[in-house]
């Protein structure tokens, strides 16, 4: 990512609302987070947007976790969620013996072909009003990131 990293005090995993893999994935992900720990953003909102701008990135690249330590990608970026999550999921970052450039090199194809693999969606899977209070509509911390790496 060329583009300075955004941080946020709260773990936030930006994802592609449209790919029925990703939408589902951050389902699983709140379902198995009853702490809340993470809050969930769709890259099509207007925020999501600007993120994607801001790493001149298109949607469908990748999903990005911005947390207090940065903002990650691929399989580094679920490691780090792995952590934040704890619990068995940290059972995952087992993959990290696989050298990066083979484990990014699987996400990017399954990034390019998850349309076709999985499917698309308009309609946001149904979730509960607590997962609902999860996803992030605007948050002012990385608006300000955003503005200020455009002066820069």
């Amino acid at each position: 990512m060329p583009r300075t990293d955004l941080v946020s005090p709260h773990p936030i995993f930006v994802f592609d609302g449209h790919c029925v893999l990703c939408s589902t994935g951050a389902a699983f992900i709140m379902r198995h987070d009853p702490q809340g720990k993470v809050r969930f953003l769709s890259a099509q909102s207007p925020l999501g947007q600007a993120i994607y701008a801001h790493f001149h990135l298109p949607i469908d690249a990748s999903y990005l976790l911005i947390t207090g330590e940065g903002t990650f990608t691929r399989a580094t970026g679920y490691f780090r969620l792995a952590d934040i999550l704890g619990g068995w999921f940290r059972l995952g970052k087992v993959f990290a013996i696989v050298p990066r450039a083979l484990r990014d090199r699987v996400y990017d194809w399954v990034a390019k072909n998850r349309y076709r693999l999985f499917g698309t969606s308009e309609q946001c899977a149904l979730l509960s009003p607590d997962q609902r209070a999860r996803l992030v509509t605007d948050d002012a911390g990385l608006r300000a990131q955003l503005a200020a790496a455009e002066t820069a």
